[in-house]
């Protein structure tokens, strides 16, 4: 984060977990806040700039998606507060500490900002369940279930992008009685 001092504020409060967890849980907390701003923001800018042949069903699924991420930037920062932090919860404070990837300008077809997408959900995911080990560890299992629930979210919308990206090739040929069977199945193999 890089005003610290903002990152990791306390407020007193009567929420049983130790001061110093607390501190630890909002400075991560505030790093997921800036992450998950970040990605919906960069969702949207492919929902508005989609082009090619999936155009319609690609702008409708990048929308639903910015939506829950909408509703996810709220949990989060409601959450900073009511463990007795600041939400640094600004468009320049989330572009400041965000851990992704400025999103291309490049790009129009499809498929690219499929691409793109993906690559930014799966640190995304990776961000969270390591956030959902931290918080748990420091004794703050509310925070951990949070941490639950976004990322059961957000592995299913990797998929949903993986998806796209995984073109099954089936070749048919002829087995001995004449009949066709298939024989291989190809898929594009994804960066990981």
């Amino acid at each position: 984060m890089s005003d610290n001092n903002l990152s990791s504020r306390l407020y007193p409060t009567r929420i049983d977990i130790p001061a110093e967890a607390r501190s630890q849980i909002v400075v991560l907390l505030n790093k997921t806040l800036a992450a998950t701003s970040d990605l919906k923001t960069q969702v949207k800018q492919a929902h508005w700039n989609v082009k090619g042949t999936d155009f319609y069903q690609l702008h409708e699924l990048f929308d639903e998606i910015a939506g829950e991420l909408e509703e996810y930037v709220d949990m989060i920062a409601e959450r900073i507060t009511a463990l007795g932090g600041y939400a640094m919860g600004t468009a320049r404070m989330a572009a400041a500490n965000s851990i992704l990837p400025e999103y291309p300008t490049d790009i129009l077809a499809g498929m690219e900002h499929v691409t793109a997408l993906a690559d930014r959900f799966a640190p995304y995911a990776k961000h969270l369940r390591e956030a959902i080990d931290k918080t748990d560890e420091l004794g703050d299992l509310d925070t951990a279930d949070l941490y639950t629930e976004v990322s059961r979210t957000i592995d299913k919308r990797l998929w949903f992008l993986d998806a796209h990206l995984q073109a099954a090739v089936v070749t048919n040929t002829e087995n001995g009685n004449g009949a066709s069977a298939t024989t291989k199945t190809q898929q594009t193999v994804l960066a990981g």
